[in-house]
């Protein structure tokens, strides 16, 4: 962009007024909608998935989604049908995508787009609150600029709406970052901080440390993500499996619900997603099935489920490395816990090589063709690819009534010297 004007932020805490207008506001959206014993949480999804995604997003007892993009106001009917409240998102460009913040004819584009959206949408009943960007700052050394516009654009959505609060979302990150947080941001009411395994546990430590005072919504809540898994020796980051991920979940909600300043928790991701894996962020498969994780999500929400997920107690694979056509050996233990007749799916993929940031959109590694020795529930033999490269196994156990766990498992194809 061409260089533009200074929009300097106001400091962080409002005058009192104003602190006072966005507690009535939070109280009268958590009181008329879904208050809970400990103080108004909202409880719901991130969401990425279509119709019947959404139908089962509400059988399961959440109460609000979080979506990320204007593309995504299909929603809202839906919602409106079903139940349901959602943070509406407004995308904002983000420089590592090419976006200029230094220049006045983007910047004054994206205002007009938003403009126009808040203005055909503010009146829609199931709309609860704007969320102005998402992880605009990822990749910049500084983020003010980035945070800057967003509370630029913020404080333009409050003109046009000033009944629903706004909340802006960034990447979890350092204490001297979330320390300029503090200092930052007048136009937004909530600040929505994308959260993933051990640091949900220490977060109102973190948030009081970095001087951070305003109501906070965990707007991703996440297991352990791909850049803070274990690795394999050639890389290969090693995913929980779906029980381990459930076990998370039970023991983040709990911790989260007990906290007075977080006003919502949205769990990633209520759809299917290919980000290192298609099941790594993914609560539901692409097929829709659902898992483990979200059986943890519909306990934890006041909605246990009849009929529950199988669970997987093991998983292993013979070796990690093989030489091409080599024997492979993996088995499964897996459990239901309704006595249904389990069956599993072996799949072999080569390890993804379309890494992105940020969770930026992913081509899935290819199915790889092998030759199978033999193969049951619970045992997978195979040989292994004559190609050198790194794989995986998915493993996917399926119960009668259609819900799912999964596993996978790296390894690598090495020709000998």
């Amino acid at each position: 962009m061409s260089t533009s004007p200074d929009h300097s932020l106001l400091p962080l805490r409002p005058a009192p007024w104003r602190r006072l207008a966005a507690a009535l506001v939070l109280s009268a959206f958590a009181g008329t909608v879904f208050a809970q014993p400990s103080g108004p949480q909202w409880q719901g999804a991130a969401f990425e998935g279509d119709r019947a995604a959404l139908a089962k997003l509400a059988e399961s007892g959440a109460r609000v989604i979080r979506v990320y993009r204007e593309s995504d106001a299909w929603v809202l009917d839906a919602a409106q049908e079903l139940g349901l409240k959602v943070v509406m998102g407004l995308w904002v460009g983000h420089p590592r995508h090419g976006f200029r913040l230094d220049n006045a004819a983007a910047r004054e584009a994206q205002e007009e787009g938003i403009r126009r959206f808040v203005l055909r949408y503010r009146s829609h009943p199931a709309i609860l609150a704007w969320g102005v960007g998402n992880e605009v700052e990822t990749g910049e050394a500084d983020p003010m600029p980035a945070w800057r516009e967003v509370d630029r654009l913020a404080g333009l959505v409050k003109k046009l709406d000033p009944a629903r609060p706004t909340m802006m979302v960034v990447a979890d990150t350092s204490l001297d970052q979330l320390k300029l947080l503090a200092d930052c941001c007048a136009n937004v009411d909530l600040l929505g901080i994308n959260l993933y395994a051990g640091a949900v546990f220490d977060l109102a430590q973190r948030l009081h440390s970095a001087g951070i005072t305003k109501p906070v919504v965990v707007s991703e809540l996440g297991a352990l993500g791909q850049w803070q898994a274990g690795r394999k020796p050639w890389g290969a980051p090693v995913e929980l499996t779906s029980r381990e991920k459930a076990d998370f979940y039970r023991k983040a909600l709990a911790a989260l619900h007990a906290e007075p300043q977080v006003r919502g928790v949205f769990p990633f991701l209520w759809g299917a997603k290919q980000e290192q894996t298609a099941t790594w962020h993914g609560l539901l498969l692409a097929d829709g099935s659902l898992t483990e994780m979200t059986d943890a999500l519909a306990q934890a929400w006041g909605r246990p489920p009849l009929h529950r997920a199988p669970t997987i107690l093991g998983v292993g694979i013979s070796a990690d490395v093989f030489a091409p056509g080599a024997r492979v050996s993996a088995g499964v233990d897996a459990r239901s816990a309704d006595d249904e007749r389990l069956s599993t799916e072996w799949t072999v993929r080569a390890e993804a090589t379309d890494l992105r940031l940020g969770g930026d959109n992913e081509a899935a590694p290819a199915r790889v063709d092998v030759a199978v020795l033999a193969s049951d529930s619970g045992q997978f033999s195979f040989m292994a690819p004559n190609r050198p490269g790194a794989y995986r196994l998915f493993i996917t156990v399926r119960g009668a009534g259609g819900k799912v766990a999964t596993a996978n498992l790296p390894f690598l194809v090495r020709a000998a010297h």
